[in-house]
């Protein structure tokens, strides 16, 4: 078995992901000139340079950034196996997700996974957008890309967006409309009532340029499954993220689109009025993500199986969905 310079791998990591030479030092409780040293050892081993140094800037080469999720991944396996043998419980897990799931989904959810399996210590990583797959960033993710051949997926949620308001805003349209609010939601004798897309743009509309990542994507998407577009007359209000949409929606602003796991909490099913209209399917799919490579770690596993029975409880996943 051929292998570098073994003390060199745990220096060359700390340095790759805290991008800085003096902060691996300080970690690692060892000089900067013992880390310069090292690294430099590595990189005449390997043959390549794993950083670029321009002045006080510190960046991973092709090269590097490449060795860099592989040694990573080893460490960590390395420190897990490790672990199990000298009987420490502790399952520490980072699972990356966007932040709007985080919020809505997964916190809310932190005290129950606490009490069923309390050896676990989760770390979130919130993100913008789908996480990038990489052992530096997470252990776990939550993605809607499941394009690494690396990674197990696993569906978690099939996206649809609907209509919601506040209940004080839906007593101004019902009002506005000459309907009874409760016979609304329930329909004359019984039977379900719909409300028509002119109707619905007559309302201040909420819209969140983040999920079609354009002014009113959201709301043109949910028109044109009625074969139409925006009425002309419409006021649309924009917002950057769903969050946001749906807090302007809770202070009676309007009527915005959202999905099932930002109305997941009991709170919100009271506050909230999800409008009878017709639902829209965005194509987006939620999934639970790790390295194939990584799948009999207890943790990963764990959690895994925490998750998906949490998505099937919540009603996001149906039990017969592969």
């Amino acid at each position: 078995m051929k292998l570098p310079p073994l003390r060199t791998l745990p220096v060359f990591e700390a340095v790759a992901r805290l991008n800085s030479f003096s902060r691996a030092a300080d970690e690692l409780n060892i000089s900067q000139s013992a880390v310069s040293h090292q690294i430099k050892a590595l990189e005449t081993y390997l043959g390549e340079a794993l950083f670029l140094r321009n002045g006080r800037y510190l960046t991973l080469t092709d090269e590097g950034r490449s060795y860099q999720d592989s040694i990573g991944s080893a460490l960590l396996q390395i420190e897990r196996a490790s672990e199990a043998l000298l009987g420490e419980e502790t399952a520490r897990i980072r699972l990356a997700v966007f932040s709007s799931f985080a919020v809505r989904w997964v916190i809310p959810r932190l005290p129950a996974l606490k009490r069923a399996h309390s050896q676990v210590d989760l770390a979130l990583e919130m993100t913008g957008e789908s996480p990038q797959l990489s052992d530096r960033v997470a252990d776990c993710f939550i993605t809607i890309h499941p394009e690494s051949s690396a990674f197990t997926y696993d569906l978690l949620y099939r996206e649809r967006l609907f209509p919601i308001c506040s209940r004080q805003f839906w007593q101004r349209v019902c009002e506005s409309l000459g309907l009874n609010g409760a016979a609304a939601e329930d329909g004359p004798d019984g039977e379900a009532m719909t409300l028509t897309p002119e109707q619905i743009a007559g309302f201040p509309l909420l819209s969140t340029h983040s999920i079609y990542g354009r002014e009113s994507g959201d709301w043109q998407a949910w028109f044109q499954v009625a074969y139409q577009g925006i009425p002309a007359h419409a006021r649309v209000q924009h917002f950057s993220h769903m969050l946001m949409a749906l807090e302007a929606a809770r202070f009676h602003q309007g009527i915005a689109l959202t999905n099932d796991y930002m109305l997941s909490q009991e709170d919100d099913e009271a506050a909230f009025v999800r409008l009878p209209c017709h639902t829209l399917i965005t194509g987006d799919r939620f999934y639970f993500a790790h390295k194939t490579s990584r799948r009999n770690e207890p943790g990963i596993r764990l959690l895994r199986r925490w998750v998906m029975d949490q998505a099937i409880a919540s009603g996001l996943r149906s039990a017969s969905e592969g």
